[in-house]
């Protein structure tokens, strides 16, 4: 049989995984790269890794690669193809193009268009009949990635990403992948426990994600087997029989595995979420083969019948809510369960944040990688016997700001102070005019300018002068000791450079890539003062969470709604303290709604509308902003809006959302809903802080795109222009 070069793709950090499922399955000449194993093999391996591989995202058939210096070498060295060999002139085509550093092409919507009209002019030259375009579930689908100046061709033998088993309902969105549940379940060892007969047990099951990928992989069950669409059905060169066995060999095995299956169970809290989990199961065929029962967490333990296993769940991270010390309670208290009721188990958990881990008390193996959409996770994995257990004490930030406070008292807590002291003075000598010539009482004085010294230093104008230093988490290269000591240099020098005292100067650490930071809760004074911007007054709290209730790289989007308010109908989602609101009132907005989904800020947003007396038909609504989105967006009467302000989170997984919520891979549907609300002529403005963005325009071609990141992009900001991307979208 002919031998074929391969790729497969899969989620980043789940290369090694993938490789050994395609040894497992006879791939030869198995290499991992980045997001995905290159191999060699026939057209059965192909089959069987998009039946079998439980990790895999797509499989790829090569067909050339080629140079491209312009938009016709793309043209033509897809044209070079004998496409008549993959598809009849009549099949449905559908092409998907990305490219990375190509001076040629870098608008993936033009490349798959130049792509398509070279398939589509080849067949119509040749029999006067061109295929169709069909973007879900086409024929044919064509892949193309451009990097630098090479083009890979290839034929997505998967059609769509493989995590896709078909047994979910696809209106409802899972916190976690199949594959990335796959994966966890393989990383903790769940296949040689379930051959032991150990348990599996999800306490915060949802809607059943780790329990049916644990039954798939328990019971020899292939991930792939209830899908009825793969890309290779359409292609011209699919060997039905070939697929027939190996599909009866499947089913065979399936049969074999659901003899031996281990006991299988799922608790979760909401009686809905337990409803579909039943559904997803019956889907699945396999009710009556894994229990699942309405029960919180507190309540959570094995029947005596049952043998000793597995925990794995994903518990809630990535919070953008107003009530961290609610989700840190919910982890210890899931701790003392573990502790006391499953002794002698093992347990997997994917969080996103250390701190919360900790507060389980028990000490878990190395921590691995792995990411959950963009966000970088960690994967704890517990044995659960008494010698690793602990009483978790974390250091409050009020603690540890004291301690850097002693030590910046200390005579000469840094040597090299100076120099931070230096480079304090010079940026304040120069946005203090230009905050004074531009009525600006907030702003941001110093940003990690130096590298021995990453913090950021943002200055409060209002009753009195306040400090907001943001530490910035150290690199694990940094020894902790010189750091500390470093930090009490800056905190010195503050206070003597502006001239203020030392107790209005306030000390957070801002700790990388978590999504639920800028929310954390982290006292509990209550404290809060009054600041201006633009004419418009805001209550802020230098003490209680890491951020101050006011996003100053926001500023110039801000005053531009203020601008543009007038008579307007004004709408602002994900809204955390409802500041924007406040900006398109006192604008002259006639009425406003304001979306969050925190109480806690939703009630900071009421006192900011009091404090500057705003009345009328200015409403506050509590809920799920993506969710609420698509039920107006779907309502009969759409409520119609001039003016909307979109400013998502990067992630969040709360368990108060129906879904989770990841920016790069539900920005289309929030756009698109979004969009649905405008009235005629009217402006939304997107804007994200997560760096590695890539707006989808192919996906949202009806609507008209112009990027005014930099013109909102403040003075003091300019060292970091990425600190946020901004769009002005219309229809």
């Amino acid at each position: 049989m002919t031998q074929y070069p391969l790729y497969a793709t899969a989620p980043k950090a789940l290369e090694g995984i993938l490789a050994n499922e395609i040894r497992s399955l006879g791939g030869q000449n198995v290499k991992e790269k980045l997001a995905g194993v290159a191999f060699d093999g026939d057209l059965a391996l192909a089959y069987r890794v998009c039946l079998w591989s439980r990790v895999a995202n797509r499989i790829f058939l090569p067909l050339s690669s080629f140079e491209v210096k312009s938009q016709q070498d793309l043209y033509d060295g897809v044209k070079r193809i004998n496409w008549f060999e993959h598809m009849k002139p009549d099949d449905s085509l559908a092409v998907s193009f990305s490219s990375k550093n190509s001076p040629a092409i870098n608008n993936t919507h033009f490349g798959a268009q130049k792509v398509k009209d070279a398939i589509v002019d080849q067949m119509r030259a040749k029999f006067n009949k061109r295929p169709s375009v069909e973007t879900e579930r086409p024929s044919l689908r064509v892949n193309v990635y451009l990097h630098n100046d090479l083009a890979q061709l290839s034929l997505d033998l998967s059609g769509e990403s493989l995590h896709k088993r078909g047994f979910r309902d696809v209106s409802i969105a899972a916190p976690i992948k199949e594959n990335l549940a796959a994966a966890i379940l393989l990383r903790a060892g769940w296949p040689a426990i379930a051959e032991q007969g150990g348990t599996l047990l999800d306490p915060m099951c949802g809607s059943g994600t780790m329990l049916l990928e644990g039954a798939l992989i328990a019971a020899d069950i292939a991930p792939g087997l209830q899908r009825d669409y793969f890309g290779f059905l359409g292609w011209k060169k699919h060997d039905a029989e070939l697929w027939q066995g190996l599909l009866d060999e499947a089913r065979q095995r399936r049969e074999a595995g659901l003899a031996k299956l281990p006991t299988i169970v799922g608790f979760d809290q909401d009686r809905r979420t337990v409803a579909t989990a039943v559904q997803h199961v019956e889907n699945a065929g396999l009710s009556g083969k894994i229990h699942i029962e309405k029960r919180d967490i507190g309540d959570a333990a094995a029947a005596e019948s049952w043998p000793k296993g597995l925990i794995a769940c994903n518990p809630p991270y990535g919070e953008r809510l107003g009530d961290e010390a609610e989700t840190a309670a919910l982890y210890r208290r899931f701790g003392e369960v573990l502790k006391q009721r499953f002794a002698g188990w093992l347990a997997a958990m994917i969080i996103s944040d250390p701190e919360l881990g900790f507060r389980f008390g028990i000490r878990s193996q190395k921590p691995i990688t792995l990411f959950n959409g963009a966000l970088e996770c960690k994967l704890l994995r517990f044995n659960i016997e008494e010698r690793v257990f602990f009483e978790p004490k974390a250091k409050s930030q009020q603690e540890r700001a004291e301690s850097i406070w002693r030590r910046a008292q200390a005579e000469q807590p840094d040597p090299q102070a100076d120099m931070f002291g230096n480079r304090l003075r010079k940026n304040l000598k120069k946005l203090a005019k230009w905050a004074k010539q531009n009525n600006v009482h907030c702003y941001r004085l110093y940003d990690a300018d130096l590298p021995e010294y990453a913090v950021a230093v943002d200055v409060y104008q209002g009753e009195n002068t306040w400090v907001n230093v943001q530490e910035y988490e150290s690199p694990k290269t940094i020894d902790p000791a010189k750091a500390n000591q470093r930090l009490a240099g800056a905190m010195a020098e503050i206070p003597k450079v502006l001239e203020i005292p030392a107790n209005q100067v306030f000390l957070k650490i801002r700790r990388k890539q978590k999504a639920s930071d800028q929310y954390e809760k982290q006292g509990d004074s209550g404290r809060f003062q009054v600041v201006e911007e633009g004419g418009c007054k805001f209550w802020v709290n230098f003490e209680d969470y890491l951020d101050t209730g006011l996003f100053l790289d926001h500023r110039p989007m801000r005053l531009r709604i203020q601008q543009e308010a007038k008579g307007k109908r004004f709408l602002n989602l994900f809204a955390y303290t409802g500041s924007a609101t406040v900006h398109a009132a006192l604008g002259g907005a006639v009425a406003s709604v304001t979306v969050d989904m925190s109480n806690t800020y939703l009630d900071w947003a009421k006192r900011n509308f009091e404090l500057n007396g705003i009345r009328g038909d200015h409403k506050l609504v509590r809920a799920d902003c993506p969710k609420w989105l698509a039920e107006q967006a779907t309502a009969k009467t759409k409520p119609q809006f001039d003016l909307i302000f979109l400013d998502p989170p990067t992630f969040s997984n709360s368990k108060k959302m129906d879904e989770a919520f990841d920016i790069q891979n539900d920005h289309v549907a929030l756009l698109k809903n979004a969009a649905a609300l405008l009235a005629p002529g009217g402006v939304l403005y997107f804007s994200t802080n997560f760096r590695r963005f890539k707006l989808d325009r192919e996906a949202l071609a009806g609507l008209h795109f112009e990027d005014i990141t930099a013109a909102t992009i403040p003075d003091d900001f300019a060292r970091d222009q990425k600190i946020h991307y901004c769009w002005r979208i219309s229809r």
